[in-house]
């Protein structure tokens, strides 16, 4: 006589020839009893899905039905899926932790706080790290590990700040084991842990039932880092004060304007390029023109203005050289050429592919090369990583590790 059960997500049954057989569904537990009968069995062994099943139980000397029950199974199935939705949180999350570029960048003052005042066009790209969290039955510490050497896994990492930051805002006591996968350099202008912090915040909000809203995360980001704030737009901003006065701009940038990243093994110390900088040295182009111009014409050399550039020239006079190379070298293959930040990335915007002379000099054997694109969010999600099409996955090939 044959025999079926429900076990979990599979279906399990016997057949006479005493045979097993198996079939996918929906989150479910519950049993037929052995003196069921299950009509069109091959039903089963074809694995298709079905809302009901029809089941007979009978006499095995008379051949006499006796009942028939008829199971609604996709019903059953919905809900108790719903119910185990309902009472289940999240466990494990993976989030993409995409960098920027600041396509202008003005020193428009010095603060009374020490700081300087900034009118910069960031947008996000396409480069990334990718960081796991997952909950961790600690109540008093997080976990960090990361693939990079020399990376802070305590309190002094941004990740760590905006994890306590979170607890301290909310009242929640979730810790975290978090395995960051680092591809974005360090030093490099890039803003990649402000990322890694903005990331945090996201993610411990997601995991809490999102207690926090996106605005209330952009606020509370700028007490431990002025560049953070800038994720919880939807990745192009015009940003002014510290960086932490964010504006979304209405247009981004176009996302199928490829781009090269070239950044020397030496970085720039960020402390180190201010210290240099005078304010009688920079550009008195109007922010606002050169937002407006970008927005009508697009991107070119004339209005990719980074004040930061001199300062970090004298801390790096190879970054000048390269940069100059660049322009020089690359006249119709480049639509601009400037740096990211305080460095010590170099940018060139219209080809992701680098000159000749970056294969070849030895000068450059060890620098970070990576192509990118523009990319933006929306509303209630955040970043997600872009996935390279064919065209794209072959000039990769160059992409050299940060290790």
């Amino acid at each position: 006589m044959a025999s079926s059960s429900f076990i979990g997500s599979h279906l399990l049954y016997s057949s006479c020839n005493g045979k097993t057989h198996s079939s996918s569904f929906k989150k479910a537990s519950f049993s037929i009893p052995s003196s069921y009968k299950l009509q069109n069995p091959s039903s089963f062994e074809r694995g298709v899905r079905f809302s009901t099943i029809r089941a007979t139980a009978s006499d095995s000397k008379t051949g006499r039905k006796q009942v028939e029950v008829v199971y609604d199974l996709e019903d059953k199935f919905n809900k108790l899926a719903d119910e185990v939705d309902k009472n289940s949180g999240i466990s494990r999350l993976t989030l993409f932790s995409p960098c920027k570029i600041n396509v202008f960048l003005r020193i428009t003052g010095k603060r009374e706080d020490g700081y300087h005042d900034l009118a910069s066009l960031f947008h996000v790209i396409s480069l990334g790290d990718k960081i796991k969290f997952s909950l961790s039955p600690s109540k008093s510490s997080d976990r960090l590990l990361t693939n990079v050497p020399g990376v802070p896994l305590d309190d002094r990492n941004l990740i760590i700040k905006a994890l306590n930051l979170f607890r301290k805002k909310t009242g929640t006591d979730n810790y975290f084991s978090i395995q960051l996968d680092k591809k974005v350099p360090t030093g490099a202008g890039l803003g990649g842990g402000s990322s890694n912090a903005a990331t945090a915040l996201w993610a411990a909000n997601q995991f809490s039932g999102f207690v926090a809203t996106e605005k209330e995360l952009q606020e509370w980001s700028g007490e431990i880092g002025s560049d953070i704030p800038f994720f919880f737009s939807h990745g192009a901003a015009y940003c002014t004060g510290r960086g932490e006065i964010v504006e979304d701009i209405p247009k981004p940038l176009p996302f199928n304007l490829p781009l090269v990243l070239i950044k020397p093994q030496e970085a720039c110390s960020t402390a180190e390029v201010y210290k240099r900088l005078t304010l009688d040295r920079t550009s008195k182009v109007d922010p606002l023109t050169l937002l407006e111009k970008i927005s009508r014409n697009g991107i070119s050399q004339d209005v990719c203005i980074n004040d930061l550039e001199p300062p970090a020239f004298e801390v790096l006079p190879s970054l000048k050289r390269l940069k100059q190379r660049l322009v020089a070298l690359g006249r119709g293959q480049y639509d601009a050429v400037f740096m990211s930040g305080s460095g010590s990335t170099i940018i060139g915007v219209g080809s992701p592919d680098p000159p000749q002379f970056v294969y070849d000099d030895e000068e450059y054997k060890d620098v970070f090369l990576s192509e990118a694109s523009f990319i933006t969010r929306v509303e209630n999600q955040w970043y997600t990583e872009v996935p390279m099409d064919a065209s794209s996955s072959s000039s990769m090939e160059f992409s050299r590790s940060i290790e």
